[in-house]
């Protein structure tokens, strides 16, 4: 089965938007710093994550369930950095 344009175009959504947090974990995860990240801002995007994944579960769309569960660990862990070292 050849993917349609639609699904390499979601595809490709779903990968950049799911590591767009990646080199903020890491340089809080190396450095520790993490004074200008807002725990709001993290808590809010992670609690929106989860909203994508329970609609990406009713939909049965592994695409949706499996980016958004990605970038909701991510966030997860950003809160988690900024709880740790303030």
């Amino acid at each position: 089965m050849t993917p349609n344009f639609e699904t390499i175009l979601g595809l490709m959504a779903a990968v950049l938007t799911t590591v767009a947090n990646v080199p903020q974990v890491w340089k809080a995860w190396q450095t520790g710093e993490t004074k200008d990240l807002s725990l709001a801002m993290t808590l809010i995007l992670a609690s929106g994550l989860g909203l994508w994944v329970a609609y990406g579960m009713m939909r049965a769309d592994l695409v949706i369930v499996v980016a958004n569960a990605t970038a909701m660990l991510l966030a997860m862990t950003l809160a988690a950095l900024k709880l740790r070292h303030g």
